[in-house]
C-alpha cells in the first residue's frame, strides 16, 4: 500500500487491522504508538516479525482477518474469567439510573425490564 502521508498509512493500517504490523520508519516508536488495531506490533528496524513469532516475541497466536479491531492475541488473559458486579446501598441516590434504565428499556422494546426498573422508583 502506497500512502500519501503517515496519517493516511495509519488510517489504512487501522482499517485493515493486520495480524502482523512492522513499523520501520523514522521515529518508529512515535508512529507505533499511534497504531490502534493490530495483532502484533513490531517497532523499529530490528524488530522483525519473524523474531516476534519465533524468538523474543510475546505471542505467535494472533488475530487474523481484521479481527484485531476488537481482540488481541492469545494470552493469559484469554483464560481468565471476567466477572462484573454492582452494589447499591442507597436506592434514593440511584434514582437517575432508575429513570435512565426505564427509558432505555422502553427504547429497546423491553417492557418487562422497564417495569422491573419502575419497581425501584422511590
Amino acid at each position: 500500500v502506497l500512502a500519501a502521508s503517515m496519517e493516511d498509512a495509519l488510517a489504512v493500517s487501522d482499517k485493515v487491522a493486520p495480524e502482523h504490523l512492522e513499523v520501520m520508519t523514522k521515529d518508529a516508536m512515535e508512529v507505533g504508538m499511534k497504531c490502534k488495531h493490530y495483532g502484533g506490533l513490531f517497532v523499529g528496524r530490528y524488530a522483525a516479525e519473524v523474531l516476534g513469532d519465533y524468538g523474543c516475541g510475546p505471542n505467535h497466536v494472533l488475530p487474523t482477518a481484521g479481527t484485531a479491531r476488537y481482540t488481541g492475541g492469545l494470552s493469559v488473559h484469554t483464560f481468565l474469567r471476567v466477572r462484573t458486579w454492582m452494589r447499591v446501598d442507597r436506592p434514593e441516590e440511584n434514582q437517575a439510573v432508575v429513570e435512565d434504565s426505564i427509558a432505555l428499556a422502553r427504547m429497546e422494546g423491553l417492557e418487562a425490564h422497564a417495569r422491573a426498573a419502575t419497581q425501584r422508583r422511590q
